[in-house]
């Protein structure tokens, strides 16, 4: 009986050794998990945060100040080009038109109408010529008249300064008269742009929309004042979409238009859609190093809103069938473990997963997982 137990005994702890024994290979057999490099389409990709906004958006401001009487449209409505949108009030521009306006038909009147100061000019000028060809006629018969030696000095000098008197008159009216009218002229003018500015001043007071597009934003309601430096609305593109990225300036260099983008908005749960670099703003950002590209959908989703937020990929290169390796066997020397022990490597494109291998190891090299 005692030699049973002992023989139970030696049977149980052969049975612990073996178990540890088995322990200690898995262990080995997993520190020494090994692959073989693979074939597969790799691209590489530049990061980037994605907002979403409409083509061609705009904040709309009044050129003049005043009072805010009605939003002529609603947020969401479709509007075209020239399209109303604000109506503001202030009457002072009204009655600068209306000044304005009488200011233009005074002038005109002056200058064509039937009291016009030119006429009662053209009327001296009309006597003036009158005098003047009669104080010439009797100059012209004295002055005969006193080469023959008849009448008297006194007789002559008189017709002849009468004559003289008139021509001058006659001349200073006509200078008169042409610069009256180049005067009246002028003032017809100068009243004509006054009523046209104040034409425009009172259009100003309602705010068109400059594009065919739709109400995002109103920022103001009945009854508030308005400014001209105050937004009163936001307007844009209804059906063209733009995907603003922010890229870091170490990255900027790598992308440049036309690139494909890979694109997942978290309004449509990690979705992909697909695009191209449409623009790359030259101008860094200097309070988050970044630069603004901007890309155009491909197929843009049925519904977008302006803020929609997700990521995107930018993708700088892509090449088809080459030899890679997932990252984590790859050490920060650019170095494999091979059944030889280290060997260094030759790397080309990567992205967040695998890895080119350009040259070091082939297709038929074990790699073991570094420790």
């Amino acid at each position: 009986m005692i030699y049973h137990i002992s023989g139970l005994k030696v049977y149980l702890y052969q049975i612990f050794i073996f178990s540890i024994l088995l322990l200690l290979c898995s262990s080995c057999s997993q520190n020494k998990e090994k692959i073989r490099p693979q074939k597969r389409n790799l691209s590489e990709s530049v990061y980037s945060s994605v907002v979403i906004q409409p083509d061609s958006i705009y904040k709309v401001y009044a050129a003049v100040a005043g009072i805010l009487d009605k939003n002529l449209v609603e947020e969401g409505d479709h509007v075209s080009r020239g399209d109303a949108l604000i109506q503001i009030v202030n009457n002072t521009p009204k009655l600068n038109n209306r000044n304005a306006k009488l200011s233009l038909d005074l002038a005109k009147e002056n200058y064509k109408g039937n009291a016009a100061v030119l006429s009662g000019i053209e009327e001296e000028i009309a006597a003036a010529n009158l005098k003047f060809k009669n104080d010439s006629i009797n100059y012209d018969r004295q002055k005969n008249l006193w080469n023959q030696k008849i009448g008297s000095k006194v007789e002559f000098d008189t017709r002849k300064l009468n004559y003289e008197l008139s021509q001058n008159n006659l001349v200073l009216l006509n200078s008169k008269y042409n610069r009256t009218k180049n005067e009246l002229q002028t003032a017809v003018k100068q009243a004509q742009n006054n009523y046209q500015t104040s034409l425009i001043n009172t259009k100003d007071f309602t705010v068109t929309s400059r594009i065919n597009g739709k109400v995002y934003a109103l920022y103001k309601n009945h009854g508030e004042i308005i400014n001209a430096m105050e937004p009163l609305a936001s307007v844009g593109s209804a059906t063209v979409f733009i995907i603003e990225m922010l890229v870091d300036e170490v990255d900027i260099v790598s992308v440049i238009i036309d690139q494909e983008v890979i694109v997942t908005l978290d309004a449509y749960n990690g979705k992909v859609f697909r695009g191209n670099v449409t623009k790359i703003l030259p101008k860094k950002d200097e309070r988050n190093q970044t630069f603004k590209v901007e890309a155009l959908f491909d197929l843009a989703p049925q519904v977008l809103y302006p803020g929609l937020s997700g990521e995107a990929n930018i993708i700088i290169a892509k090449k088809d069938s080459v030899l890679t390796i997932p990252k984590e066997y790859l050490t920060n020397e650019n170095m494999v473990k091979t059944k030889d022990g280290l060997t260094k490597v030759t790397i080309g494109l990567e992205n967040l997963e695998y890895v080119e291998i350009l040259s070091g190891i082939h297709e038929q090299t074990f790699i073991y997982k570094p420790e």
